[in-house]
């Protein structure tokens, strides 16, 4: 099935590059000019939506929180593609859910590989839940609570496994710690954020010398390494 991505920005230059290179790449492509648009456009249901921040009518970021509080888009892969390269301008896009952030200008192949490996990990986080995953030398088995890590068993308790799951089921993707408190422990528990740090540490400290698969983003959460 042809995908589907919407590409917003408010220069003509940059609509029309982008639309040659994602057609000629087997893409069907949708533009907008501003945010409200954005918006609008969102309703077709497009696979991927590549984002500026800097829009007229409606900037990128209330877009990506407009869009998140939509029943039928709040799933919906987004990258942010912006000169906007402070590291405070990534870490509130992550926050708010974008799926990756890319700063201008950005080469073409870069950008359509950036591409593709979001859409398989949504591809990916969509088909049934398997048994088991296999992430380098880590292994989780979800039915029987069951970590193996280079082949060996590991034991962790109900809550670091359930972290460690989401992370790995999320891998690749910046995961918040607002986001690990309220799927583990639930919305109407008060957890400090610092728990999910503790967690980690634990975490790590049993995946031994595997314990940098999982990554510190400053400021924002974690993430789990994409690896074969």
């Amino acid at each position: 099935m042809i995908k589907k991505i919407l590409v917003v920005d408010d220069e003509k230059d940059i609509v029309d590059l982008l639309k040659y290179n994602l057609t000629k790449e087997g893409y069907q492509v949708l533009t907008a000019y501003d945010g409200k648009r954005a918006i609008e456009l969102s309703k077709h249901q497009p696979d991927l939506i590549l984002l500026d921040i800097m829009l007229p009518e409606i900037d990128g970021f209330d877009v990506i929180k407009i869009i998140r509080k939509q029943k039928f888009t709040e799933n919906l892969p987004v990258i942010f593609l912006t000169a906007k390269g402070s590291e405070v301008d990534e870490i509130v896009g992550l926050e708010l859910g974008a799926d990756d952030y890319i700063v201008k200008p950005v080469s073409i192949p870069k950008l359509l590989a950036r591409i593709k490996l979001v859409l398989k990990r949504f591809e990916d986080k969509n088909i049934s839940p398997r048994e088991e995953i296999q992430i380098g030398a880590i292994l989780i088995n979800q039915t029987k609570h069951i970590v193996k890590v280079n082949n060996n068993e590991v034991f962790f308790p109900k809550k670091e496994f359930e972290v460690l799951l989401y992370l790995i089921q999320q891998a690749g993707r910046v995961v918040n710690r607002e986001t690990l408190l309220n799927t583990i422990w639930g919305s109407d528990v008060y957890v400090l954020e610092r728990t999910v740090d503790v967690h980690i540490r634990k975490i790590r400290e049993k995946l031994g010398k595997y314990g940098d698969y999982i990554e510190t983003i400053k400021g924002v959460g974690y993430r789990l390494k994409e690896i074969e």
